[in-house]
């Protein structure tokens, strides 16, 4: 019977079992998860291994974790062959090993993973998900090794963070939020939408100083009209920076480091604070933010950086 660890504890021993392996080498990252799930399986559950990872036509779903034919035995872990992005795929990839190490006695024909199904966050198989992405971005972005890149005081640009999510081969979206996990700054990331957030996530000293947005189960909130998802002509090569004054995102001057997508018709602002005495003595969300780290927008179509 598989040990009932959590995701952080089955992701942080094959942190190890990788470090082990491969020191501070070339070959550590990013992590080879269809190599890891197949080599780790088959030596720690002989009789129950992950024997297939490949993409394949998934209609309407991203991921999926199968049961292998009754001839045979094992497991197989399937990515939907019509997503382009390697940060995507490598993230959805690592989601279903999780899923395999979490959750396969609990579901023994298998799990898909859909958009549908991750917006699920008030049912049991809405947790379930949530459980794989934290399995996910533990083992594809160490803790350790990300503040390593960058310090926890350190006031990336996207860029900054884009060399991150090529490292790890993650989506621009899913390295943010997970520097937004650690750091010692007052940050908040937006991602929006013609004029009006789509939703938003706040590092938890931001959170503490009372800064953040409300999305979950609310009217469409807009974009400040100031600010650089509403001015393209401010930006160069689809990416800005600009300094604003107080009442423009929050009621306090703030950085505002944004990245337009034309193609794919959506903006990132990441927007830095200064220094401020925290209101609140917990640095959790307010009950109806939207769990945006679980969605890690890789149900959105990308690049690399995007998807």
């Amino acid at each position: 019977m598989t040990e009932r660890l959590s995701p952080q504890r089955w992701a942080n021993t094959l942190t190890t079992l990788l470090n082990s392996a491969f020191g501070d080498g070339p070959d550590r990252f990013p992590v080879n998860v269809g190599q890891l799930a197949k080599d780790y399986s088959h030596q720690r559950f002989p009789d129950d291994p992950v024997t297939l990872v490949q993409g394949d036509a998934l209609s309407n779903f991203d991921g999926a974790l199968y049961r292998a034919p009754a001839h045979k035995k094992g497991w197989g872990i399937i990515y939907n062959n019509a997503v382009r992005s390697p940060g995507r795929i490598n993230f959805t990839l690592a989601h279903e090993f999780g899923h395999y190490l979490l959750h396969r006695q609990d579901h023994p024909d298998g799990i898909e993973c859909s958009q549908q199904d991750m917006l699920r966050w008030d049912s049991d198989y809405a947790r379930m998900e949530q459980q794989a992405n934290e399995f996910a971005a533990t083992l594809l972005m160490p803790l350790d090794d990300f503040r390593r890149q960058l310090e926890p005081r350190a006031k990336p640009s996207l860029d900054d963070i884009g060399s991150c999510a090529d490292r790890y081969r993650v989506s621009l979206i899913a390295a943010t939020l997970r520097w937004l996990q650690y750091t010692e700054r007052r940050s908040v990331l937006v991602l929006s939408r013609e004029g009006f957030i789509l939703w938003a996530r706040s590092s938890p000293r931001a959170l503490k100083t009372g800064v953040f947005f409300r999305t979950a189960n609310r009217p469409p909130v807009p974009v400040p009209a100031t600010s650089l998802p509403m001015q393209p002509d401010y930006l160069d090569s689809s990416k800005g920076t600009v300094e604003h004054d107080a009442g423009v995102w929050f009621a306090e001057p703030c950085q505002e480091i944004a990245l337009l997508s034309d193609h794919y018709d959506f903006a990132i602002s990441l927007i830095h604070l200064d220094d401020a005495a925290p209101r609140y003595s917990s640095p959790e969300a307010p009950e109806d933010e939207e769990n945006t780290y679980d969605r890690m927008i890789n149900r959105t179509p990308g690049s690399s950086w995007f998807g």
